[in-house]
């Protein structure tokens, strides 16, 4: 198969997918359960949904200033209006094209502030990095909240706490055993991996060789306490969510996060994932789904509605360059 075969079933199978999931769940869904749903969607109060798109707001400028605490030590710093709009226009990629939006902000910024694709785009790695770690910490907070939820789900589900062990060893295991791979190996594959793995890890401890890692901490800390600020509003839009806890909504973001992930933009996964997550706690299927809906078709309009606009200024209040 060809190179560029590849590249176009990579972007048509996970919309595909999303188109797919949409699908189902209607189909899977009664019609007076659909009248139910659409009620709750209909009937949410645009007060909440409203005050969840400006937090959502906040976190994409805080994302914007944090940029520069990365860019400056390498000797640039761009004009944080113009990190807005770039990063505006990268999540709005992200909604055709998965992980198109990394690169297209790598190449505006190189475009309108001068600055190298190759360093622009490092720094857009160590904030996926930086990102990564922050997810796993609250996947870990969420764990030791509602320890025997998850494991009562896990065991439902045929996975005890045994095989959970298990696995996780597996995967500690795993790690040790890749990196030993890497060290000793002398295929050209494996060298280039343990350069692009040593890249990741010189730029995540280059955060604390920064003059300003005080405040990049304290944005990072802004931008995912937004993410999780935009997710838990949303419970005063649905009468039976309005009982979860912060630590029970914490689990329908985690199942949130992962399911942005595996298709672009959640696209059909999203609800569904969100759904599962909060009927572990009693609400009702209905309820739930219509919760998911609800926070995915904002932040999508946020994300379509500001992209599309920073498409159009971006160019505008950049016509020097």
């Amino acid at each position: 198969m060809k190179a560029s075969a590849k590249k176009t079933l990579k972007v048509i199978l996970p919309i595909a997918l999303g188109v797919f999931l949409i699908w189902y769940s209607y189909n899977m869904t009664s019609p007076e359960d659909r009248r139910e749903i659409v009620h709750y969607i209909r009937e949410a109060d645009l007060f909440w949904v409203v005050l969840s798109v400006l937090i959502g707001i906040i976190s994409h400028i805080s994302r914007a200033i944090r940029w520069n605490y990365l860019l400056e030590p390498i000797g640039y710093k761009p004009a944080v209006r113009n990190n807005i709009l770039i990063i505006l226009m990268a999540y709005l990629a992200n909604l055709g094209i998965p992980r198109s939006g990394e690169f297209l902000r790598a190449t505006a910024l190189a475009t309108y502030e001068d600055v190298p694709f190759q360093k622009g785009f490092g720094t857009i790695v160590t904030e996926r990095v930086i990102d990564l770690i922050m997810l796993f910490l609250i996947i870990l907070l969420a764990l030791a909240s509602q320890t025997d939820i998850i494991l009562g789900y896990l065991a439902e589900n045929g996975v005890g706490l045994t095989a959970s062990a298990l696995l996780l060893g597996g995967g500690i295991l795993g790690l040790f055993i890749f990196r030993a791979f890497l060290r000793k190996s002398k295929w050209a594959f494996a060298q280039k991996l343990r350069g692009f793995v040593r890249g990741l890890l010189e730029g995540v401890l280059s955060i604390f060789r920064m003059k300003r890692k005080w405040a990049f901490l304290g944005h990072t800390l802004l931008i995912w306490g937004a993410y999780i600020g935009m997710f838990w509003i949303i419970k005063y839009t649905v009468p039976e969510t309005l009982s979860l806890s912060f630590w029970e909504l914490l689990v329908g973001f985690i199942a949130g996060a992962f399911a942005m992930t595996a298709t672009p933009g959640g696209l059909g996964l999203y609800p569904i994932a969100v759904a599962q997550a909060l009927m572990l706690f009693g609400i009702s299927a209905n309820s739930a789904d219509a919760f998911g809906w609800i926070i995915w078709i904002a932040q999508t309009l946020m994300v379509v509605f500001f992209g599309a606009i920073s498409f159009l200024l971006l160019p505008l209040w950049n016509r020097g360059k």
